[in-house]
């Protein structure tokens, strides 16, 4: 028995695309989203802390460690120790990390266009709206 309202497929369709999204432009481009994000992260806000990626991910440190040792190997990040206290790791990007993450810039841009194919801006306009209103509606759940 179906019995789905119009609000429950929303919520679900949403999160399946939602989950999609966020794993679909790193897979077209052989990666994983966590990395990308470091990736990313690093371009946007320059030299950051581990601990702060983590925060900002939402994983554990021990896969933060991890994921930056991996791109480290790849010659895209660089650590060293916060020479303001010495319990924290910093990763920033190496010249050829910060060409890399431009790079992507440039590929997620074609992604989108891609992906927003046959949708008028018009639809897209309202699909922004519903959205800052659902999260208008969370903060004040949240409240």
């Amino acid at each position: 028995m179906d019995d789905e309202t119009t609000g429950d497929a929303f919520f679900r369709l949403f999160g399946e695309t939602a989950t999609q999204l966020k794993q679909g432009f790193a897979r077209s481009i052989g990666s994983s989203a966590q990395r990308v994000q470091i990736l990313v992260r690093l371009h946007r806000h320059g030299e950051t802390s581990h601990s702060e990626l983590r925060q900002a991910l939402g994983v554990d440190g021990a896969s933060i460690t991890r994921l930056v040792k991996e791109l480290e190997r790849d010659g895209l990040v660089v650590r060293r120790l916060d020479p303001t206290d010495n319990r924290y790791t910093l990763a920033a990007l190496t010249p050829a990390g910060t060409r890399f993450a431009g790079d992507l810039r440039q590929r997620h841009q074609r992604y989108q266009k891609r992906l927003l194919d046959g949708i008028s801006d018009q639809d897209q306009q309202r699909v922004l709206q519903v959205l800052e209103r659902l999260r208008d509606n969370l903060v004040q759940e949240d409240t």
